[in-house]
């Protein structure tokens, strides 16, 4: 009998009701192992009413109470990495190690989170005036809202909700359908810890439950993480609901290499960034833009190592790269491959034929390498989101970073060079809201914000950090004059000497 992922609302596992399940398979054998509710609007209505109920009391409660169940529920994600682990590469495919690395990113925002009493520290300023303060704060906003996607279906969650009822809000969190388990899991450990019922709820489904969130009167604000059309959907119709929202999209992540880089640090960084969980995440390195006559050497020396990596289930420990998350995406992607050759580029690898033996009906690819991609292409211009990286040619540092501001999107980019000097023109002249210096995957640790600029982000706030702090809460300042004591009517004796 096939598994159903059921939504968690209220502290407890809720059967869902309007009779639609979506399909959830194992990546690496195409087969359906599970079914997943997908949620009805009077099912959106249900958690909304949840998460405004147990407002009630968290909003007001200590934050002596909120670090606590926080730091007791970093320890059980701690003692159940593994489990979220395979969770994620059961319904994913991204190999085990890969997936513990997604819940160690993860962690790092709930640490931030079990700090949060330093965070949500006002300020104050006396004697502003005669007689007059003034003092800021910073308070919650209600009932928030989380669209997670499918590439992280453990760490992005925990970029949103730690942070959402550390700052003492409560949370309905909408995962991917298309491998919801790990989501469940960690609502049922944030229970254990000491949560109390309905401050995290977790709710199955499709495009029904997103718009639900969306127009929802009791929703106060809207994360989401996902492709640039979506998120400009999201931002949109959020903020026309007059709702606070902050939408990371899409991103084309370039690598800048100089002539006087180390090539096989490059190259290393290079397959790494571009092939890593199989090209499925918003910071994967998609484009390398070769300066000068390195492009043929540093080509040959991402081939070589290209070649080498092994292809496989995700929860044999020899496999470097797993399966696409389904046969849709797999054939999407190796359909850029197959009309590259058309539009120009040189086709170095073709991962299109790949198969794993014993494993037939998986969703596999091999790793593709594009060279000589012209920006005209459509390799290069849309995100693949697939194990695919194009290199392109330029003459000069400046042609390079022309180049790469030219592009719609602005998420993430990379240069690799000995030169200080020139690392420090780029990480100012480049269009982008994160810089890696010899870094090829430059994600903020848990305490700086990460978001893109242009098409790659919808919203004022980057996610997590201070700005995850600052999306969740909003600000209140009070101006507050009192009279000297020494002033007091006629009759009421505070033990002040009189004034007069």
């Amino acid at each position: 009998m096939t598994k159903t992922v059921n939504h968690w609302i209220g502290g407890k596992t809720v059967e869902g009701t309007s009779g639609q399940y979506g399909p959830v398979t194992d990546p690496a054998t195409g087969a359906v192992t599970t079914q997943v509710a997908l949620a009805s609007v009077e099912e959106v209505d249900a958690a909304v009413a949840a998460a405004k109920a147990a407002y009630a009391t968290w909003g007001t409660s200590s934050l002596a109470q909120r670090t606590a169940v926080l730091f007791r529920y970093r320890a059980l994600l701690d003692a159940h990495r593994d489990d979220i682990a395979a969770l994620i590469t059961a319904e994913h495919g991204k190999v085990h190690s890969d997936a513990l690395g997604e819940v160690a990113r993860g962690l790092e925002i709930v640490e931030l989170a079990c700090g949060i009493t330093t965070q949500l520290k006002g300020e104050l300023s006396t004697q502003v005036s005669n007689r007059v303060d003034v003092s800021s704060i910073r308070q919650s906003l209600g009932v928030v809202a989380g669209i997670t996607p499918f590439n992280f279906p453990a760490m992005v969650p925990m970029w949103m909700f730690p942070l959402a009822v550390a700052c003492g809000n409560t949370f309905v969190l909408k995962p991917s359908e298309k491998d919801p388990s790990a989501a469940n899991l960690l609502a049922e450990l944030a229970s254990e810890a000491g949560l109390p019922d309905g401050v995290l709820n977790v709710l199955h489904g499709d495009k029904i439950a997103v718009d639900g969130l969306l127009n929802h009167p009791d929703v106060a604000a809207v994360s989401f993480v996902g492709s640039t059309p979506i998120a400009r959907y999201i931002h949109a119709t959020a903020s026309a609901n007059g709702k606070r929202v902050q939408a990371l999209g899409g991103a084309k992540n370039h690598m800048l290499v100089l002539p006087d880089a180390d090539l096989d640090a490059a190259a290393d960084a290079a397959v790494s960034a571009a092939y890593g969980s199989a090209g499925e995440r918003c910071m994967a390195i998609s484009a390398v833009v070769a300066v000068g006559a390195i492009g043929d050497e540093l080509v040959a020396k991402i081939r070589e190592r290209a070649e080498k990596i092994k292809i496989g289930p995700g929860n044999d420990p020899t496999s470097e790269m797993g399966p696409l998350i389904t046969a849709v995406h797999r054939d999407k992607v190796a359909s850029y491959v197959t009309g590259a050759a058309a539009q120009g580029a040189e086709v170095v690898l073709d991962g299109t034929g790949h198969t794993v033996e014993g494993f037939e009906d998986g969703h596999w690819i091999g790793l593709s390498l594009l060279d000589k991609v012209s920006t005209d292409s459509d390799a290069y211009k849309d995100e693949i989101f697939g194990p695919v990286l194009c290199v392109l040619r330029v003459d000069t540092y400046e042609d390079g970073v022309a180049l790469m501001n030219a592009s719609p999107f602005g998420n993430g980019t990379a240069i690799f060079t000995r030169d200080g000097g020139a690392a420090r023109r780029f990480q100012l002249e480049i269009q982008a809201g994160m810089v890696g210096v010899n870094v090829p995957i430059p994600v903020p640790v848990g305490y700086h914000s990460f978001g893109g600029w242009k098409d790659s982000l919808f919203g004022d706030h980057h996610i997590y950090g201070n700005d995850g702090v600052h999306f969740y809460t909003r600000g209140k300042v009070t101006t507050t004059r009192w009279p000297d004591p020494a002033d007091a009517p006629a009759g009421v004796d505070l033990g002040f000497p009189r004034n007069h």
